[in-house]
């Protein structure tokens, strides 16, 4: 745990949470957020150790972070995270809501889609995307310029993905990023992000499905994780922008 003593709000030097900040997207959003002089709060849902070891990450490099443990499906949960990062940092400047789930499944085996994996995907990616909204709001509305992204994907855009439930789920949060930007408008800036194939863990697994997919890519390129945080950052500081949804995929949807 950080220091709890009050944080200044300088042009750097400001307060994220990053949900699912400790792997993948999530811990290069993290770590590129704290080098830019902000305390980063690391929200995780199980395991601690990718968690604990971002923020060792961070720390190790003169950076401040702490690592909570949440259930994003959760109002009570997240209530108390967002909670008990205000307290420790001061306040809220940045919601990034990265965490989400996925599952794997034939996209037109409508028959294999049943109650339970929708309950999932949308009480994680759509509820859970809500609640830490809606929880972080008062801190955010607070500060000045301060600003929510979510992460979201191209399926949610093109309608196709990993399965059905999940390319609607992502549909869900592209939606629910452009009304939040009208309801926390002018004091919250809400954006979001669509990211193509990441090289992520999973990717990096499937070494051949990924060069097979990058050269039918205008850009013949996966984005990395660390892609996807310069977006983040790029956007949390636009103070003109909001209520958009940021492809990047390296041209896959064109």
């Amino acid at each position: 745990m950080i220091s709890t003593e009050h944080l200044p709000i300088g042009s750097q030097n400001r307060t994220a949470i990053v949900t699912g900040g400790g792997t993948g997207i999530g811990r290069a959003i993290s770590i590129l957020l704290a080098k830019q002089g902000m305390a980063v709060a690391i929200v995780y849902s199980r395991s601690d150790n990718d968690a604990r070891e971002t923020v060792s990450t961070i720390t190790k490099n003169g950076g401040q972070a702490m690592a909570l443990q949440a259930d994003i499906a959760s109002v009570a949960s997240v209530r108390e995270m967002t909670e008990t990062v205000a307290n420790s940092f001061g306040g809220i400047d940045y919601l990034v809501n990265n965490a989400g789930i996925t599952h794997q499944m034939q996209f037109n085996d409508l028959n294999a889609i049943n109650d339970d994996i929708w309950d999932a995907l949308l009480a994680v990616n759509v509820k859970g995307t809500f609640h830490c909204c809606q929880a972080a709001a008062p801190y955010l509305q607070q500060r000045p310029n301060s600003a929510i992204i979510n992460i979201g994907s191209i399926a949610g855009e093109t309608g196709y993905g990993s399965s059905l439930p999940y390319a609607v789920s992502k549909s869900a949060v592209h939606g629910m990023t452009r009304s939040l930007a009208k309801a926390l408008a002018p004091r919250v800036r809400v954006n979001g992000i669509a990211p193509g194939a990441v090289a992520t863990r999973w990717w990096k697994d499937n070494e051949e499905k990924m060069h097979a997919l990058s050269g039918h890519l205008p850009l013949q390129r996966i984005s990395t994780p660390e892609d996807i945080a310069a977006l983040v950052l790029m956007l949390l500081t636009a103070e003109s922008v909001t209520g958009q949804i940021l492809r990047a995929d390296n041209g896959q949807t064109l």
